[in-house]
Formats: C-alpha cells, structure tokens, sequence
C-alpha cells in the first residue's frame, strides 16, 4: 500500500508547493528591470524612462500600492503606463492612490482590455488553445465577448487627465520635459488590438519631425501594429500585456503570449523588422496579474526603467 501511493502523493506534494511559491511568493516579489537602448539623436543627453503595465490591481494589495508609490523616488524623466491598471472595478481610487507619486511626473498612457471590462475566470488551458488556433482576444474567430462587466474606465482617465498625463487612445501627444534642454518628446498610441480597438490610420504618418524624439506606445504587442509603427520609422515601441508569459518553464521560458507575438520576445527588449526598417521593441512583464489566476511562475512581476541613449553609444 505504501509504494501505491508514494508516487502520487509526491507529485500532489511538489505540486502544492509549486502552486504555494507562485502565489505566495513569486507573484508579489517586485522587481525593476533595467535596460539601455540606443535611439537618441546624437548629442542629446540620456534620458530615463520609466514604464509600468498590468498592474490588475484588486482591492486591498497594499503592497503592490507601497512598491509603485516608491517607484517614484527613482525620479525618471517620464512615466509610460501601457495599460491593464484594474482587476477590479472596485479599485480605481487604491489605483491613483498607487500611481500618484508617479503622476506627479510628465507621463502618458494608454488602455488595455482589462481597463474597459472586469475580469471573468477561464481555464488557463484556453491560452494554449487559442495560440494553437492562432485565435486571441476578438482577433481571429473568437466570438465578441457576453455579459462582461465593464469598469469604470472613464474615472481612470479622468484621474490621469488631470494629473497632466496624455492619453494615447488612438492619437498623437507630447510630453514637455523642463531642465535647461527643455526638450519635447512626441508619442503615437494606439488602443488595445487585443480587443481591436487599435485604429491605426487615424495616427499614420511616422515620428514628428520637429520633435526631439518619437515613441510608439500600445498595450497588445500584435504583429500587425509592430509592422505598422516599424514601417513608419519609430526607433522604439513600448508595450505590455504579454504578462512575460505569467507561468514559464525554468530553462525554456513562456509558453504564451497571449497574442501573436512570438515568446522568444516575450518580455524585456529586442527588436523587430519590417519593410526594411528595424525597431526597438520592449515588452513588460507587467507587475499584476487577472484576480483569478494570481500566480507567476519563473516570471516575477516587474516595472522597467529604460535609459535612452544616443545611438552612437551603441
């Protein structure tokens, strides 16, 4: 009877573990990934970037509400967020609780599907399906989604507006960084593929000329918006969603990526080629997850502060 149930009862025994450290733990062990990319005009001084993404925050997580508020004492130059701040509807004012140091800094954002509608439960299983389908979000044959709550996304905008930060939903804006350059940076969003709500003829046309620098930011790294702001010449876009692939494989990596990107550019920085012209694309791992499936695995969640560069340092 013994060597009967040895084995199973080992596995439920590592199994349970798993489970406990990727809830427990590793889905609120906050990290700061730091990285350089080489995209700056030749003589301008470097400049830091700091994105936040997937924050999904539910009510009563203080703890992530403390690491974000003490995000700003790395006093970045500005603050990108590339969307999904809710997992609950309930908890728009904990989130501009949790961002305002932040907002007190230029910044600019845009929305992700998670910021329009509340989370449901599904079967984790459904992502590899979908990327076995190549269906993800509204994107391919996947049916419109029924009876989802909405969340209250326009007090979010509001609550950014009037901090000073632009939104980005489907339009242009620019942030005005003061200090002796005053230097003026030039930003092109897009809403949230994921659910099809990008639109990017409405934003066509490449970096403004007369700014000093140009980024492409969007929450859902799709093919297709990746085609369209490389081909328009953007030396860097920003965004998020990918979650890093949430459970990952030690060794090997994401399984998913919950759209059509590939998972070798999961999360962090690479690049991406189109019409003959090359992008910096970084990806966050984000620093949340949806409420019904709180755990990370071999991806603990992260913000990245980017430091910009001229491409002469490369």
């Amino acid at each position: 009877m013994r060597a009967r149930y040895a084995v199973p009862l080992g596995i439920t025994a590592v199994g349970a573990a798993g489970l406990a450290y990727a809830a427990g733990f590793e889905a609120r062990s906050f990290r700061l990934r730091r990285v350089t990319v080489p995209v700056l005009p030749r003589g301008m001084r470097p400049l830091r970037v700091l994105q936040v993404s997937d924050i999904h925050l539910v009510s009563g997580q203080r703890k992530k509400v403390r690491w974000l508020q003490a995000l700003a004492g790395l006093r970045p130059d500005f603050v990108i967020n590339t969307g999904d701040n809710l997992s609950d509807p309930e908890a728009v004012p904990e989130l501009l609780d949790a961002l305002g140091p932040l907002m007190e800094l230029p910044g600019a954002y845009v929305f992700g599907s998670n910021d329009y509608y509340a989370p449901k439960l599904r079967n984790p299983g459904r992502y590899l399906l979908e990327k076995a389908r190549g269906q993800h979000g509204l994107n391919g044959k996947n049916d419109p989604a029924i009876g989802v709550r909405r969340n209250p996304w326009e007090s979010l905008r509001d609550g950014f507006d009037a901090a000073g930060w632009v939104g980005l939903t489907n339009t242009r804006g620019r942030l005005k960084l003061g200090g002796l350059d005053s230097l003026e940076i030039a930003l092109t969003g897009l809403d949230d593929p994921h659910i099809k709500r990008d639109r990017y003829p409405e934003v066509a046309g490449g970096p403004d000329r007369d700014a000093d620098l140009s980024l492409a930011v969007v929450h859902a790294p799709y093919l297709r918006v990746l085609d369209a702001f490389t081909a328009d010449g953007y030396p860097l876009i920003l965004a998020g969603h990918t979650h890093g692939g949430q459970l990952c494989v030690p060794f090997y990596g994401a399984l998913v990526t919950n759209c059509d990107l590939d998972t070798d550019r999961v999360k962090g920085l690479s690049t991406h080629t189109a019409a003959g012209r090359t992008s910096y694309l970084h990806v966050s791992a984000g620093c949340g997850t949806n409420r019904y499936t709180p755990v990370r695995f071999a991806c603990p969640p992260e913000a990245t502060l980017l430091t910009l560069t001229p491409a002469e340092d490369r």
